[in-house]
């Protein structure tokens, strides 16, 4: 049986695309491909002012899908949320700080592998999920939690 299709559409990329080229190199298409849709880029965090560490919150943006993983209003999510980053090869060095050790983004700058359950490698955008690295069904709505206590809403990252 397959797999529910990715909402990014796959088809007309060039096969492992993301080794072939920079990030400055890929078209938006490909660029948006490399999302591996684990949503921990809409989750809220916590830097510390001293250490400048970051902390991953399981409290996610008012516009979060729990379930799907996605941004309800991706295309006009700066509506709503004037603050939400967009993520381009240009500005991407100076968001790498905040973004999870896992994301596709992060890992190609830093000349890593994609891992084996990212959806260019699995063909399915489910793995992320059976791999357990999203937050499908692991968030509560920043609506619902005082920002007071996110510290107690503090995520480990997987290694």
């Amino acid at each position: 049986m397959n797999e529910p299709q990715d909402p990014i559409a796959r088809e007309g990329l060039p096969a492992r695309f993301w080794e072939h080229k920079t990030l400055e190199e890929m078209s938006a298409k490909e660029w948006e491909a490399l999302c591996d849709g684990c949503g921990k880029c809409c989750l809220n965090k916590l830097e510390d002012e001293d250490t400048g560490e970051v902390a991953l919150t399981r409290v996610a943006c008012r516009l979060f899908d729990d379930t799907s993983c996605r941004c309800a209003q991706y295309d006009t999510r700066h509506q709503f949320v004037p603050e939400c980053i967009s993520l381009k090869p240009a500005t991407l060095e100076s968001h790498l700080y905040w973004m999870p050790a896992t994301c596709a983004y992060k890992l190609l700058w830093d000349g890593k592998p994609l891992y084996d359950w990212h959806p260019l490698i699995s063909g399915t955008a489910q793995s992320v999920h059976a791999a357990g690295v999203s937050m499908q069904h692991k968030t509560v709505p920043e609506f619902e939690i005082s920002e007071d206590d996110w510290e107690d809403h503090i995520i480990e990252e997987p290694t």
